[in-house]
């Protein structure tokens, strides 16, 4: 059974949580909404030193000029979105000890050096070696190869038919008939035939003239004319 001082004692006890919880809470928030990043317990004194990197000296054509002030009394905001605060101080004098300003004697006794090479003189046309002159290559001659055409078929016939094997010696007419008859001669053999007459069961004397006879080949269709041959 739980008397009225214990009540009392545990609505104090949270009421001192509840504070305690609260008092973090605030500070927490203040620290992270300040720009200084102290804690509200520090001092400036005791925050660790912020280190400045001295940045190089714009040229002279790039610097700008102060905006001018509002008021006589108010100072110019710097451009952009820059906040001036310990470190943006730091880094302005630092900026300013140095000198932007072109030293020209020194350029100008590096200007005076002049060029003692023992070789060529890369800026003077004179000095540039002859230029090497490559032989051009002769090639040969090429002899250009014509294809020859390929042959043409030509269709060479049948053979021709082979000589008809006689001899016309000559001719006589028979007194009793008074019919012709050719004297035809082959190898040792005399024939004597009449028009119509058929010889060696193969040629046919078709006609007898008188320097003449014309025989048929019978097998091979052929007809020649036999000279007379001279005695």
């Amino acid at each position: 059974m739980k008397t009225a001082g214990s009540a009392r004692s545990e609505d104090l006890y949270k009421r001192i949580a509840i504070g305690g919880f609260a008092a973090v809470f605030l500070g927490v928030l203040y620290y992270n909404l300040s720009g200084t990043g102290l804690l509200p317990w520090e001092s400036p004194a005791s925050a660790p030193p912020v280190v400045v990197v001295a940045a190089p000296a714009p040229p002279a054509s790039s610097v700008r000029k102060p905006a001018a002030t509002s008021s006589a009394g108010d100072a110019a905001m710097p451009p952009g979105n820059a906040v001036g605060g310990p470190a943006a101080q730091t880094l302005a004098t630092t900026s300013a000890a140095l000198d932007p300003t072109l030293h020209m004697d020194a350029m100008l006794v590096t200007e005076s050096v002049a060029y003692q090479g023992t070789g060529r003189n890369i800026f003077s046309a004179v000095s540039a070696p002859p230029p090497i002159v490559i032989p051009k290559a002769i090639a040969p001659v090429r002899i250009a190869t014509v294809a020859a055409p390929p042959p043409v078929y030509r269709d060479p016939g049948p053979p021709p038919p082979p000589p008809i094997d006689l001899r016309f010696c000559g001719y006589f007419v028979s007194p009793a008939s008074g019919v012709k008859q050719a004297v035809l001669v082959h190898g040792e053999d005399v024939f004597l035939a009449s028009a119509g007459d058929i010889v060696m069961r193969r040629y046919r004397v078709v006609s007898i003239a008188a320097n003449s006879v014309q025989v048929e080949d019978m097998p091979n269709n052929n007809k020649q004319n036999l000279p007379l041959l001279a005695n």
